[in-house]
């Protein structure tokens, strides 16, 4: 079931229930991650995130585009949050991009193995693809990257 993040609906929904945050690239990243990033510390916490998610798949995401609960611990994290320079704008391009390939809204809420399963069936041609991860630095060590790629 889909909801926006204003609005209670359905009986998934709980008053007072929390989702993780989640930037909508990311639903990409964390397919593909293998260990490698900014520093020790954020390794530790991507992973903390995906064992959260493979340990709960029914964990509520609300997909956004800005700082999430994998950014808290990217050493880049001060430069991101200001949304002002262009490596800040190219990151919240690619949410938007997949965002709009999903044809969601910001802010819509849904569980994570439904957010995996959707993107994985919108987003499965190269052309797709190199619009979401083209700029990426990560891309030729990403799983789900290479796995795509056609």
């Amino acid at each position: 079931m889909l909801e926006k993040s204003k609005h209670t609906s359905g009986s998934d929904s709980k008053i007072g229930s929390k989702s993780m945050k989640i930037r909508a690239h990311h639903l990409c990243c964390i397919q593909g991650f293998q260990g490698y990033g900014y520093s020790p510390v954020f390794v530790a916490n991507m992973r903390a995130v995906i064992s959260d998610l493979e340990a709960c798949p029914s964990t509520s995401l609300e997909l956004v585009s800005e700082c999430d609960v994998i950014c808290l611990s990217c050493p880049g994290k001060r430069e991101c949050t200001t949304q002002k320079s262009i490596i800040s704008h190219r990151i919240r391009n690619m949410d938007l991009v997949v965002m709009k390939k999903l044809k969601i809204e910001e802010g819509t809420i849904m569980k994570a193995e439904e957010a995996f399963r959707l993107i994985n069936s919108k987003l499965n041609n190269s052309a797709d693809i190199e619009d979401v991860c083209g700029t990426c630095k990560w891309r030729q060590k990403c799983l789900w990257y290479m796995q795509t790629e056609r």
